[in-house]
């Protein structure tokens, strides 16, 4: 059994400084330098200084991008409390919402210094898998990302501030939070090896990032019972996740038979 030890890790003359925002600050700094390496060492050395200087603007983006997803697919709440779409430091981030922005942005910066696309959205969404495996622990602290009730040897402890209505009674709950952090870890780990051997057929590694972590995503919303919003009993999650690997499958054709 585990437990969060709260959200706020220090203070700073009376500001506080949430763990979330530490540890999204680091995965965030991880999944870029590791995009940085890889484009360094199987791309082209000289411009992959150029993912170092547009990086802060693709990362706020990423943020305004993943914090407006969030905001909309909760809008009841917000419309009625708007000020606090401004609160990211406590949460409420949407990686689905970060991911399409990322790539939106990644697409303009591309044009503009010259790069190959579909070499950048490779570097940049194998370094998203590790940075999701670092990042997901920010709903650890915040007590939130987690499943239904168990007894399990890794049961985590929800307050009860943070427990839905209906499992108002229950004390431990499986951790999803930690499942996903673990099968993005394995992305990331197949995610390399596939790099290194077809990083001259670019895209094709960012399609199989696309399939394998909506399958994951799938998988363990099957379990999750904080989805921030159901469409006929499905989570909003998995329903995008569907789109984007019918979308990936469909890329992954395109490329392959421009290859061929």
């Amino acid at each position: 059994m585990f437990q969060s030890p709260g959200e706020i890790a220090f203070s700073i003359f009376n500001f506080p400084v949430y763990y979330y925002g530490i540890i999204l600050a680091f995965a965030i700094f991880t999944g870029v330098y590791t995009a940085y390496l890889l484009y360094k060492k199987y791309y082209d050395c000289a411009k992959a200084a150029n993912i170092i200087e547009f990086s802060p603007f693709i990362i706020l983006i990423g943020i305004v991008g993943a914090r407006l997803y969030y905001c909309l697919v909760n809008l009841q709440y917000y419309i009625s409390r708007p000020l606090e779409i401004f609160y990211i430091r406590q949460g409420g981030l949407s990686i689905h919402g970060m991911i399409i922005a990322g790539l939106i942005s990644l697409y303009f910066f591309a044009k503009k210094y010259k790069m190959s696309f579909l070499k950048l959205i490779d570097v940049f969404l194998c370094g998203t898998a590790l940075a999701q495996s670092v990042g997901r622990w920010g709903n650890f602290f915040n007590s939130e990302a987690f499943g239904t009730p168990t007894n399990l040897p890794w049961k985590l402890y929800i307050p009860v501030s943070h427990r839905p209505v209906e499992f108002i009674n229950f004390e431990y709950f499986h951790p999803a939070f930690l499942y996903e952090s673990i099968l993005d870890f394995l992305i990331f780990i197949f995610l390399l090896s596939f790099f290194k051997k077809f990083s001259k057929k670019p895209g094709t590694s960012a399609c199989i990032y696309l399939i394998l972590y909506s399958i994951v995503r799938i998988i363990v919303e099957q379990c999750r019972i904080d989805s921030v919003l159901n469409i006929e009993g499905l989570p909003i999650a998995q329903i995008v996740s569907f789109i984007i690997i019918i979308f990936a499958i469909l890329m992954f054709v395109v490329i392959r038979l421009k290859n061929d």
